[in-house]
């Protein structure tokens, strides 16, 4: 289906309607998106959690704190330099990982940010969206950090989900807060290199 969409903010209004999949009936708040949309640097997650649903913006729970310092530590500006949005734009009951009808109900939605943002480089929040957007079902460890090409033309980078780093605080080298500080560190400098 071909949609007729001529802005972000139409799609936006679109999706604020959208019935297309079960979890409008248990929505609060459609969430779409929180940053700046002529941002480089896009990130995508799997899909809201509750505060996200009170909220109606991606990331602003535990883990959106989280994802906040990772950022600034690594003096990438969240308001100014980031877009960030989610594979499904309302809350699967109790956090659960989308299905793949509902992924699918709202891929045109993320495709149609994806199209309009154009952004450079796209970092993929856990596996829900390394599956919808890589379409490949590697774990995290093993890609995580590696620079892929999506049919946009952007680079695209696995990492892991903020929540993952939630539940594992060990900052040692190997484990994945110390992974995530490379990453984050990588995504600054190729960042950077596409204002050079």
């Amino acid at each position: 289906m071909q949609n007729s969409w001529e802005s972000l903010k139409q799609v936006e209004e679109a999706a604020k309607l959208c019935r297309d999949c079960k979890l409008c009936e248990t929505r609060t708040n459609v969430v779409f998106s929180r940053g700046n949309s002529q941002a480089k640097l896009m990130i995508i997650g799997e899909g809201p959690g509750q505060k996200e649903d009170e909220t109606g913006l991606p990331f602003v729970g535990k883990a959106g704190q989280l994802l906040d310092k990772i950022l600034e530590a690594g003096q990438i500006c969240k308001d100014e330099e980031v877009y960030i949005c989610n594979v499904v734009k309302c809350r699967p009951p109790q956090n659960r990982v989308p299905t793949q009808d509902e992924a699918d109900a709202c891929r045109k939605y993320l495709l149609a940010q994806i199209d309009f943002l154009k952004p450079k480089l796209i970092l993929l929040a856990g596996s829900t969206a390394v599956q919808h957007i890589l379409k490949v079902k590697d774990p995290i460890s093993r890609i995580r950090g590696k620079w892929f090409n999506y049919s946009s033309g952007a680079k695209v980078m696995p990492i892991f989900h903020p929540s993952y780093l939630l539940r594992n605080e060990s900052r040692e080298p190997g484990s994945p807060k110390w992974h995530m500080w490379q990453d984050i560190k990588e995504v600054r400098k190729t960042l950077s290199s596409l204002d050079a």
